[in-house]
């Protein structure tokens, strides 16, 4: 079975279904993607690796340019159905056609051939960050930064990302989560358990 065929059955309403609140989910991402790293500016490009059906796209500002890409036929076409700028491609040898000031790679990292290659190619035409999802008990953040550095990334900017995926969490139970974030001790001991990193590496 190649690997895109398991999403190709899910493309249908994808996003709405992979998580069990997507629109508060997708829109902790999107805050940040833009507050994570180097600034975000009017007009920039962002390029979303992986984008499923590209539903992230619906929870950025309009003054960002959004494209995506994803290795499924029926995600792309699930995602120009709703409008959204999506072309096929695989993360591993995508070049867009024009630089991008922000690339980002969710739920999806552990699809790179080789990791370091990855990141190369992703910075050959990523102006100012990439931005992606760690799993901490699954990627040592030393090693991973090592490949960034040998990649041309110069700086790493690492922020905890509590936002359930499969579970429903009332409002003021996502504002704890989102506050826990930034609470050092605790942020570390809850990510030994669950959850990611989102990391900007520029």
């Amino acid at each position: 079975m190649r690997m895109t065929e398991k999403y190709d059955a899910q493309s249908d309403g994808w996003s709405e279904r992979a998580y069990a609140d997507s629109a508060s989910y997708l829109a902790h991402r999107a805050e940040t993607i833009q507050r994570l790293g180097p600034e975000l500016r009017e007009g920039d490009i962002l390029l979303d690796l992986a984008c499923g059906d590209g539903g992230l796209a619906d929870f950025l500002p309009a003054w960002l340019s959004y494209s995506g890409v994803d290795a499924s036929e029926a995600m792309v076409a699930a995602a120009r159905a709703s409008g959204r700028d999506v072309v096929r491609g695989d993360l591993n040898d995508y070049v867009p056609p024009q630089q991008v000031a922000a690339t980002t790679c969710f739920r999806a990292i552990y699809y790179a051939r080789e990791r370091r290659a990855f990141f190369a190619l992703a910075r050959s035409y990523t102006e100012r960050k990439l931005v992606f999802d760690l799993n901490p008990r699954q990627y040592g953040l030393d090693d991973v930064g090592a490949d960034l550095r040998a990649a041309g990334f110069e700086h790493l900017d690492v922020r905890p990302f509590f936002a359930p995926q499969r579970i429903r969490v009332p409002a003021p139970g996502l504002g704890v989560l989102h506050r826990l974030e930034g609470m050092d001790a605790l942020a570390r001991l809850l990510l030994r358990f669950r959850f990611t990193y989102v990391c900007a590496a520029s």
